[in-house]
């Protein structure tokens, strides 16, 4: 037997020195003892002092006890491999005999340390660990179970998918009825540890929990009631859990599971409220949610509309009573990270004129209650509310309006900003009932914003903002002047909130109102530049948001001297400002990438300067990411947005500047550059650098062309559709490619062509990819059709049906170009398809006159090929409309 091991006093009075100055406030005090614990952590035995601190020694106060522990759960993170064994042995029997400390702090961290030294693969190296702590779950001293039981929670949170695996002799098949039978303990506190157990094994089906699913479901409904708010939670999370796995086993008692979360979304305990509210939120995903709830529906909206009201404790942290705050800097803390979304080319569609966006509009993003813990009541209850109006339609109306009128003319403004809330949630699911309403309620929203409460006038923008697709169908004069002209008001409002949602609010109505809003430019950059000089860090980002979409909305209109000298000036200012490695260079680049391609040749006297910066900051990135690689100890890895960014921003130069940056592209090593990031492991930078590619393709290819050789390879591997946007961006490069090799193209086919025929008749591929996809084959056989042509009866119908529905432009001109070629080198390979063939051709509004000569020669030589007779009895296949296009157009 290995005697004990024992603490030098001296080394434990030292590390008891330590532990107080840690707890100083003073940040260089920190600073120092961070230090000095590095030093310790030398020593071997460091670790057994700070175990011997947190479970030997009672003398000492629990916080300095409970911190020792957590010190220690700190180096098992980072150095538990260099633990020699008989430390990690000492601190694994010390932890099995501490879990039933007397209080709670000390047992909460020894559970946190035993789960720590279980999640570092340790639960093969630790057998005794889980049969033990299931053991002591059955002792009669409640600290003991309770500690035991707290520990396994952690470790079923944490390791909850190698406990159901067979590298441990599947414990669960064990743990799990023995935690059923704790759901009657005495303890509220036990109960509540052993539902969350059992909690972690629903999502995953577990085998061992679906085996005992009905005892689970009959012990829950048992603990419904519960009086202890942490039991009542628990259960409400288990039920949502459940209708997402398990619907078939909740089926029979919906009725009363319904009725009874309709009480818990009422409970006193906002945390219990806010588990049963996400049960709505996920019964609206659920095909029978309709035919269960709709009963239920005259219950259910005063509820939800009631929890979204600000509770007094949100008014008080939103600092909702300070309505001037517009001179006070930001938190640098409250600032969230942006994500940069990578360019992605796309086509535009018949009639919209506006690329697609993936719906990315939900609720939770624009309601921006950010300084909140982030979810509460009142956002699940909006959330939910608008996933039920998807679900219920005007049937939902009947039971909101007569509380909206109640709501929104009420003299408490609390109240008062909850129906405006509640008027946002619903838009999007209740559009078309709203419409005889909206040309009373419109007006009454844009007089709240000048609402005397900051809070109120906020939310006003945000609800404006999701009626914005309708106030632009109107005549202009009638709703989107007047809402123009108060939101650019709140735009300059004193309040940073305000500020915030106004202008969130306007990029919305930018994006809805596109050209409409020409007649209004001067006004509104007016507003937007004089904002710069008064917004404080957070919103200055959201700033450039606005101007960005400005940009994109109106296009070419801005390219107007006095609107160039308005707007170019605070930017290029903010540009020089600042350094490269300042994350605000994120917004600021998207924002001038937008403008540069708007401005076109209106960007020329900005080009230089910006073109120069975007280079050094690939080349930056580049180097350090190399730096990191060869040596990782040495130098920090790069963060590749830099280079993402400043990668989008030259092919917005590109667009916008066409054939002018040919000279800028000349004097620098941008290809070089392009070559490396084609290579990047990282799929947004390749996203990038194609997108890149094709724009300087377009622009100026006598540089592109010498690298072909190089590129052409690069650009085959990447057609993996699993990267739907890195995907879609090489074999839109490879069609401008093409276009610009002509026949040189011929030794590049055999590396794209195959894979692109395997994409274009995937099941489920995005409509974007499969339209570019289609573009870039056609473009193949234009420039090459003795090579593409033999493969046309493997691709014609797909290709025929994802280009009927894109506008008339160059992309889809050369594209048909191509496939009237390949026709003609092999029109065996269109007869089964020829209806498609037909029907693409009159997706033509207005097809160049040699182009509409090409479609008729097929049309009729395949007429005279099979003979009227049959001609007539094909065509009578046709719809009617479809039938008439031909005739009136091409006389078949």
């Amino acid at each position: 037997m290995e005697c004990e091991w024992k603490p030098d006093e001296q080394g434990l009075q030292q590390i008891l020195q330590l532990l107080k100055e840690s707890q100083s406030p003073d940040t260089s005090t920190q600073r120092s003892v961070q230090q000095r614990l590095e030093q310790l952590n030398q020593y071997p035995d460091f670790n057994n002092y700070l175990i011997f601190v947190l479970t030997k020694l009672k003398s000492e106060d629990e916080p300095t006890r409970s911190l020792s522990g957590l010190i220690l759960k700190n180096n098992v993170k980072a150095h538990y491999q260099n633990f020699p064994n008989g430390v990690s042995d000492f601190i694994k029997s010390e932890c099995l005999q501490n879990i039933g400390d007397s209080s709670p702090l000390i047992r909460a961290t020894v559970g946190i340390l035993i789960t720590t030294i279980a999640s570092k693969g340790e639960l093969q190296n630790w057998p005794e660990l889980l049969p033990k702590l299931c053991l002591l779950l059955d002792s009669e001293d409640y600290n003991t179970c309770e500690g035991a039981f707290g520990a396994l929670q952690k470790i079923c949170e944490d390791s909850a998918e190698i406990l159901d695996s067979d590298m441990l002799d599947r414990p669960l098949n064990i743990m799990i009825p023995k935690f059923l039978q704790f759901f009657k303990h005495s303890s509220p506190k036990i109960r509540s540890h052993a539902i969350a157990c059992v909690n972690q094994f629903i999502i995953s089906r577990t085998q061992a929990l679906m085996l005992h699913i009905d005892p689970f479901i009959e012990n829950l409904f048992a603990l419904a009631t519960d009086e202890e708010s942490e039991v009542r939670k628990n259960v409400c999370r288990a039920l949502v859990m459940l209708l997402e796995v398990r619907l078939d086993r909740l089926l029979p008692h919906m009725h009363n599971i319904i009725e009874y979360m309709l009480l818990r979304t009422q409970d006193q305990d906002e945390n219990v409220a806010l588990e049963a509210c996400e049960f709505w939120l996920t019964l609206a995903e659920q095909p029978v949610c309709k035919e269960v709830l709709c009963g239920h529906l005259s219950q259910l909206t005063p509820v939800l509309v009631n929890g979204m009201k600000y509770s007094e404790i949100d008014i008080i942290l939103l600092k909702g009573d300070i309505e001037e705050d517009e001179a006070i800097p930001d938190n640098e803390q409250d600032i969230r990270p942006r994500f940069h979304r990578s360019r992605t080319v796309a086509q535009q569609h018949e009639g919209d004129g506006i690329q697609e966006e993936e719906e990315d509009d939900e609720m939770d993003d624009d309601d921006d209650d950010d300084t909140i813990s982030d979810w509460n009541l009142r956002k699940c209850s909006a959330a939910a509310l608008d996933v039920l109006a998807n679900v219920f339609r005007d049937e939902l109306l009947l039971h909101i309006l007569p509380l909206l009128k109640e709501l929104l003319f009420h003299p408490e403004w609390v109240v008062k900003e909850s129906g405006i809330l509640v008027l946002g949630a619903i838009a999007e699911g209740c559009m078309q009932g709203m419409i005889p309403y909206l040309p009373e309620l419109i007006p009454h929203l844009v007089q709240c914003l000048s609402d005397k409460k900051a809070l109120v006038r906020s939310i006003t923008c945000w609800t404006l903002s999701r009626y914005a697709h309708w106030v632009v169908s109107q005549p202009p004069d009638t709703y989107l002047k007047p809402l123009m002209t108060e939101l650019l008001k709140r735009i300059l409002d004193s309040n940073k909130r305000v500020q915030e949602a106004a202008c969130s609010a306007f990029a919305t109505l930018e994006e809805e109102a596109c050209t409409e809003l020409v007649p209004y430019l001067a006004f509104i950059l007016d507003t937007l530049v004089f904002a710069f000089s008064k917004y404080q860090h957070k919103n200055l980002l959201i700033l450039y948001d606005a101007i960005g979409t400005l940009a994109d909305s109106v296009g070419h209109h801005l390219n107007k001297p006095e609107y160039i000298q308005m707007l170019m000036p605070p930017l290029i200012q903010k540009w020089n400002q600042l350094k490269d490695e300042d994350k605000d260079l994120f917004p600021l680049l998207e924002c001038l990438s937008s403008v540069a391609t708007a401005l076109q040749s209106g960007f020329l006297p900005y080009c230089e300067p910006v073109y120069q910066r975007c280079v050094n900051l690939v080349q930056k990135t580049l180097a350090q990411a190399m730096l990191h690689q060869s040596q990782p100890d040495q130098y920090e890895a790069p963060d590749k947005d830099f280079m993402i960014v400043a990668l989008d921003l030259l092919s917005g130069l590109a667009e916008g500047l066409g054939g002018t940056i040919e000279q800028l592209v000349a004097r620098s090593n941008i290809l070089t550059l392009m070559y490396q990031c084609m290579q990047d492991k990282m799929p947004e930078v390749r996203q990038s650098s194609f997108a890149l590619l094709g724009d300087l393709t377009k622009a100026c290819f006598q540089h592109v062309k010498p690298c072909i050789a190089d590129f052409m390879p690069i650009l085959g591997t990447n057609l993996n559709p699993e990267l739907i946007s890195v995907c879609n961006n090489a074999t839109w490069a490879i069609g401008e490619i093409s276009i610009q090799m002509g026949p040189e193209m011929q030794p590049y086919i055999a590396m794209a062509l195959h894979q692109l025929v395997e994409i274009i008749n995937r099941p489920n591929t995005p409509k974007t990819l499969l339209e570019n996809t289609a573009i870039t084959i056609g473009r193949l056989g234009y420039v090459c059709p003795q090579e593409v042509a033999p493969m046309l009866q493997q691709f014609i119908r797909p290709w025929c049906t994802s280009l009927r529905n894109i506008r008339d432009n160059e992309e889809k001109d050369s594209a048909f170009r191509g496939i009237c070629t390949m026709i003609s080198v092999n029109p065996g390979g269109v007869v089964q398809d020829f209806i498609f063939f037909c029907d693409a051709v009159a997706s033509w509004v207005n097809p160049k006159d040699d182009l509409r000569d090409m479609f008729c020669k097929i049309l009729h030589g395949f007429k005279n090929q099979v003979g009227d007779e049959n001609w007539q009895r094909f065509s009578d296949q046709f719809p009617m409309p479809l039938k008439e296009r031909l005739a009136t157009f091409y006389g078949v």
